[in-house]
C-alpha cells in the first residue's frame, strides 16, 4: 500500500517505521525542514516539505494513487482542515487524529468518520490491564463483510430509533449519550448529539458514507 502522513509527530514516525518494515510505501509531509533532515537519516521513505493542509502540497502526494492519508500533526484544527482538503482531492481513506474529545462529534458531522483520540485509546487499554482484563482489539472480532459505522443525531433525525431510514443489512449496536453507553431497545427516543454505532456490511457502508442517515 501507499500511505501518506501529514505531520512528522512521534505517532506518525512510529507508525511509519512499522509500515516500512512491512514493505509499504510511505510519504511524510512535514513543514519543519530541520525535522525532515533529521528523520531522513533513519527513515527510508519519501518526504515532502510544506504545509499538509494546503491543496498544492497535498496534490504532490498523488491522492488518487494513495490508499491511506494519516493526518497526525499535534494540532487538531490542522488535522481536521487537512482531512477535508484531502477528501476534496480524492484520497481513498483518511484517518484524522484529534486530542480534544469534544471535537469528535464535529468530525462526524463533517463526514470524517475515521478519527483517533490517542489518549482515550491508551487510557482504555491501561484501565483494562489494571483490572486484569485481556484487551482484545475490535478489529479481531469484525470479520468477513462486517464493518462499523457511526453517526451523530442532528436536529432532523431526533425521534424514535425505529423510524431511522437504515439499510436492511445493518443493525444498531449501541448509542452513546454524553459519553455514556446505552444498549438500544425498540421504541427508544434519540436525542440531538447522540452517537449511534451500527454494524453494517461493506456494501451498506459505502451507501451510508455517501448519503446521511435520515428518517422514514
Amino acid at each position: 500500500m501507499r500511505i501518506v502522513f501529514i505531520g512528522a509527530s512521534s505517532l506518525a514516525v512510529m507508525t511509519a517505521h512499522q509500515l516500512l518494515r512491512h514493505h509499504h510505501e510511505v510519504i511524510i509531509i512535514e513543514s519543519n525542514k530541520d525535522k525532515i533532515t533529521a528523520l531522513s537519516e533513519g527513515l527510508d521513505c519519501g518526504f515532502i516539505h510544506g504545509d499538509g493542509s494546503k491543496p498544492a502540497i497535498l496534490k504532490e502526494a498523488n491522492p488518487t494513487e494513495t490508499h491511506l492519508l494519516f493526518c497526525l500533526t499535534d494540532e487538531d484544527k490542522t488535522n481536521i482542515l487537512a482531512s477535508l482538503v484531502g477528501r476534496s482531492l480524492g484520497f481513498q481513506r483518511i484517518i484524522t487524529r484529534i486530542d480534544d474529545p469534544e471535537l469528535e462529534h464535529v468530525c462526524m458531522e463533517l463526514g470524517l468518520h475515521d478519527t483517533i483520540i490517542p489518549d482515550r485509546t491508551i487510557s482504555r487499554f491501561l484501565s483494562d490491564m489494571a483490572e486484569g482484563q485481556d484487551p482484545l482489539e475490535l478489529s479481531t472480532l469484525i470479520r468477513d463483510e462486517a464493518r462499523i459505522f457511526s453517526f451523530v443525531i442532528g436536529a432532523d433525525t431526533v425521534g424514535s430509533l425505529d423510524n431511522l431510514a437504515l439499510p436492511d443489512d445493518c443493525r444498531v449496536m449501541c448509542i452513546y449519550r454524553d459519553d455514556k453507553l446505552i444498549l438500544p431497545k425498540n421504541g427508544d427516543e434519540l436525542k440531538e448529539k447522540d452517537e449511534v454505532l451500527l454494524i453494517v456490511t461493506e456494501k451498506s457502508l459505502a451507501r451510508l458514507k455517501e448519503k446521511p442517515v435520515a428518517r422514514k
